[in-house]
């Protein structure tokens, strides 16, 4: 999960996956409660969510699509088909997915060493 503000991402907060299938996650409502918990009590918000594709671009996949629940709420997909990882945001609209950021910028390989 993406915790910050309507400004910004300050962080991420890890989720257990409840799901059998290797290629799906399910987050584990428990994590969700206390993250949300935890952002409320620093005076944030869980403004959205993070995952990967590891054999496709960062875009919203079908089931992406069809899964998501939370309108105005971010959705980072990390895409790792490439050598390098790729980074999209998008904010759901309730019905669909706007791009918010196509590239996160040079800080992001920074922070990945």
């Amino acid at each position: 999960m993406l915790v910050g503000s309507a400004g910004a991402i300050t962080s991420a907060v890890r989720a257990r996956n409840l799901s059998d299938d290797p290629s799906r996650f399910l987050i584990d409502p428990k994590d969700h409660i206390q993250a949300r918990r935890d952002a409320r009590a620093a005076g944030l918000d869980v403004i959205g969510f993070y995952h990967s594709h590891p054999h496709s671009a960062p875009a919203p996949s079908a089931t992406d699509v069809a899964e998501a629940s939370y309108p105005n709420h971010l959705y980072l997909i990390v895409g790792l088909a490439g050598e390098a990882a790729d980074v999209s945001v998008y904010r759901f609209t309730g019905e669909t997915f706007e791009l918010e950021i196509a590239d996160p910028g040079p800080d992001f390989d920074h922070h990945r060493r």
